[in-house]
């Protein structure tokens, strides 16, 4: 199978996965937010995830995405060395996980009391449970990337999506409430832990044994989780510390109110995220055999793609927040309309970072990646402290987007100086990108007026992206005959 080969059906295997998580995600949001919970209720939760996000992150330490690179690398050079990587990784994590889970136990009546909300207290004693399937879910979604085997992350992912789904619907009709919907998440994980661990093991038992493990790989494996432990705590102060942040000034409403525009932000990002996923261990792959330049070509027509894909869906979300919260969600939640806006920012830089982020780290260029994420990581801190008091949950959203810009800015000028991107070439694309954005941004204007319930709304939304179609083929950004083969 030829690498387009494999990278075509790698994007679609996520792709789907990540539909079916986004499907199963949007029924869940809406149940909550529209049958089951109050805004209040669901702020609580997510304030509750948000806290158990900071255990998830010293739990797994970076072992994972080190387990994938070496993993990747030795593939190529030394089968016989693979099982003991993973052993070793996951000797790491079960340790790092025992002692977060202590300490999360102990803290967790503390933790309650410093937000003042005694409702997150029965919720915190499911944290122990919550960060253990997290940490083993998480670190079996990259595994199976680092083997190349993203059919399985996809198999994986969609099992814990519909699994949620299932027990979160389950424990909230049967009365047990927020509780019970976080409940619905561990159980969800849960199964897909199971089911992933079984791939797992399949996986490792086509790899030879060999009794003597090479000499100082434990360490180094350790080693270079370092900077990438760094990295996922700046990414962490973008993604949960900014949630922990409004439910400490604000409210757990307004907590909601963040969350839920966050969340429809995911499901922008999908096709991002499948694409980025899939890509990033080609990097190491290229590199290894020392073929940079054709590493910069699949990453040119990546972003190429990312920016004809999320320019026009950044003035899309601008135009349409407002009405599309208040007739999916309900006039409860137009708060969260603002702060989707705002985001909208946010998903563009995301989406780019989607395809850029994990190279790097496949590249070897994690310390420089984990310093640039750490320092912007913690401008957003401080920015967060400043704006959320002074106006609000707009604030966090505002400090999100422009630092996590500056990272990625950053993270794209370090792919450049790995792989010597054609600058003038991409800037054609993004010219033209531009070009389709402004026509389809016009079309919707013309059409905003005639929104006044869901139906209208999917009807503007349907046009918008006709004609964001009609103009990316005929402006030749997108080649239907390449898309039919790869079909």
């Amino acid at each position: 199978m030829s690498l387009s080969q494999r990278l075509v059906r790698g994007v679609k295997a996520t792709f789907g996965a990540e539909l079916l998580r986004l499907g199963a995600q949007g029924a869940i949001t809406l149940l909550l937010t529209r049958v089951f919970l109050s805004p209040d209720e669901y702020g609580l939760i997510f304030l509750a995830i948000a806290v158990f996000s900071i255990g998830t992150l010293f739990g797994t330490l970076g072992i994972p995405k080190s387990m994938a690179k070496f993993v990747t690398e030795y593939r190529n050079t030394d089968e016989s060395q693979i099982r003991h990587i993973v052993r070793s990784s996951i000797a790491f994590n079960v340790l790092t996980v025992a002692v977060v889970c202590v300490l999360f136990f102990l803290f967790r009546d503390a933790i309650a009391a410093a937000y003042g909300e005694p409702g997150l207290v029965p919720l915190l004693a499911l944290g122990v449970i919550y960060i253990v399937v997290k940490v083993a879910h998480g670190y079996l979604l990259i595994a199976f990337q680092g083997f190349g085997k993203v059919t399985l992350t996809a198999a994986t992912s969609t099992v814990s999506s519909v699994g949620r789904l299932g027990f979160i619907v389950l424990f909230v009709v049967a009365g047990f409430g927020a509780y019970g919907a976080l409940a619905g998440f561990i159980a969800g994980y849960l199964v897909a832990v199971l089911v992933g661990s079984y791939f797992l093991y399949q996986i490792l038992a086509s790899y030879p044994t060999t009794d003597a493990g090479e000499p100082g790989l434990p360490k180094r494996i350790v080693r270079y989780s370092l900077p990438l432990t760094a990295s996922q705590g700046a990414n962490t102060l973008y993604k949960r510390v900014d949630t922990l942040m409004v439910g400490f000034f604000l409210t757990p409403v307004a907590v909601g109110f963040y969350e839920l525009a966050k969340q429809v932000s995911t499901f922008v990002i999908a096709p991002a995220d499948s694409l980025g996923f899939t890509v990033a261990p080609t990097f190491g792959e290229h590199k290894s055999s020392e073929q940079l330049e054709r590493a910069a070509r699949v990453y040119e027509q990546s972003l190429e793609y990312v920016l004809l894909l999320y320019l026009p869906a950044v003035a899309g979300i601008v135009l349409l927040a407002d009405p599309g919260i208040r007739f999916v969600f309900g006039e409860e939640f137009a708060g969260a309309a603002p702060v989707l806006q705002v985001f909208s920012v946010f998903v563009f830089f995301q989406a780019v970072d989607k395809i850029t982020n994990d190279s790097l780290d496949y590249l070897g260029r994690a310390t420089e990646r984990a310093i640039g994420k750490g320092i912007t990581g913690g401008l957003n801190f401080g920015l967060n402290l400043v704006l959320i008091p002074a106006i609000g949950v707009v604030g966090a959203a505002t400090s999100t987007a422009l630092c996590y810009g500056l990272m990625v800015v950053y993270n794209v000028y370090l792919i450049d100086r790995e792989l010597d991107l054609h600058w003038r070439r991409l800037g054609k694309s993004i010219g033209a990108a531009g070009g389709v954005t402004v026509a389809m941004t016009a079309a919707v204007v013309a059409l905003q007026p005639f929104v006044t319930g869901i139906a209208t709304l999917l009807a503007v939304i349907a046009a918008g992206v006709a004609v964001w179609a009609v103009l990316s083929v005929a402006s030749g950004l997108v080649d239907v005959y390449e898309i039919k083969a790869h079909i």
